[in-house]
């Protein structure tokens, strides 16, 4: 049997926690002096109180705790596993809620610091080739999310600063950025996002050579093309701060690839089907890729362990494969953790981001 000082030293609780968790009915002692009402703790109980520590750095409640514990007893690792699993997706979803208001807080510090800044207020008239508008669309509109319960996601962001329009769009686990050069604009920077219904009517007019009008008028944007126009209200969200995203670390691996073949590659190369993290995406079939010796990129087992083998969704390599339209494409790989990038030969403007994947086991 142990003192409660003993267990104390050992499970990593203070003393006045082990009494806490007693009063609670979660780890409740072995025997009690009924004369000096010292609390002893069988041997048993000391793996619960070490499971109890971390389940509370954990931050679980402790009704589930309660749970946990009592399934442990009874080794029941369903209940164990279930009660985890709920924790751990209402943590991930904490945290995704918590980046959306820390992108939006610093939307509004950038502001608050520099007013000329207005992302939805200011107005805009200028003139957009029509061909490189369409090609950003189409380099971006693939990455755009369709996720209810993220509205600011759910369309095309229009940021026009200068001469250029970039033309940005993310789901969380991809994203996407092109740049189309603008005439006319020379107010401050104004960044508006477009539904993504509004901008495939957009790209709809988009089917000539010719230039055409882009206005923004506070909450409305309007494309003009000779007689016909798209328009409509921009969303009323405020934009992920996509450029600090997109700053990744000069020492990435590049490596040259031949689309066509390496799509036929990824279509018949080894895929592991796998249950992932929520934070990483829907249940997919992920590849693993590996930079060769000879800086080409192969599609291999994941069963080599190789800390440096990147492993991805696949369908959503292949999409950003086939907006990058070209037949070669630039990979880039740094981390394992970190995004791998797709980018075109002609431009540094337009890329694509892949987060990668870290199966759940």
């Amino acid at each position: 049997m142990r003192s409660i000082g003993e267990m104390a030293r050992d499970s990593g609780l203070g003393v006045s926690a082990l009494r806490f968790y007693d009063g609670a009915g979660v780890l409740v002692p072995a025997w009690v002096d009924p004369v000096s009402g010292y609390r002893w703790y069988a041997p048993e109980q000391l793996g619960e109180s070490r499971l109890l520590a971390r389940l509370r750095r954990a931050g679980m409640p402790l009704a589930d705790i309660r749970l946990v514990l009592a399934g442990w007893s009874r080794a029941d690792t369903d209940l164990v596993r279930n009660l985890l699993q709920g924790h751990l997706r209402r943590l991930e979803l904490g945290l995704s809620d918590a980046r959306v208001e820390f992108s939006t807080i610093r939307a509004l510090l950038e502001h608050r610091e520099n007013p000329m800044t207005s992302l939805r207020t200011a107005s805009v008239r200028s003139v957009v080739c029509a061909p490189a508008l369409a090609a950003a669309l189409d380099a971006v509109r693939f990455a755009a999310s369709t996720d209810p319960e993220l509205p600011m996601l759910g369309g095309v962001l229009f940021d026009i600063e200068g001469d250029a329009l970039d033309v940005v769009a993310t789901d969380r686990y991809r994203m996407a950025v092109a740049r189309a050069g603008i005439d006319g604009h020379g107010g401050p920077r104004v960044q508006v996002i477009v539904p993504s219904p509004l901008a495939d009517a957009m790209r709809a007019l988009l089917t000539d050579d010719a230039s055409v009008q882009l206005t923004v008028d506070g909450d409305r944007v309007v494309l003009e093309t000779g007689n016909r126009q798209a328009a409509g209200q921009c969303l009323d969200h405020d934009f992920p701060d996509y450029r600090r995203l997109v700053r990744l670390p000069a020492d990435r691996r590049r490596a040259l690839v031949d689309v066509q073949a390496f799509r036929e590659a990824l279509a018949t190369g080894p895929v592991r089907a796998s249950e992932v993290r929520e934070q990483d995406g829907p249940s997919c079939d992920l590849s693993v890729l590996k930079v060769t010796a000879e800086g080409g990129v192969t599609v291999c087992e994941d069963d080599d362990d190789d800390r440096d083998d990147v492993a991805v969704n696949r369908d959503f390599l292949l999409d950003a494969l086939a907006a990058g339209a070209a037949d070669q494409l630039i990979l880039e790989f740094g981390a394992p953790d970190a995004p791998l990038v797709i980018r075109r030969t002609d431009t540094e403007d337009t890329f694509s981001l892949l987060m990668p994947v870290r199966p759940a086991h």
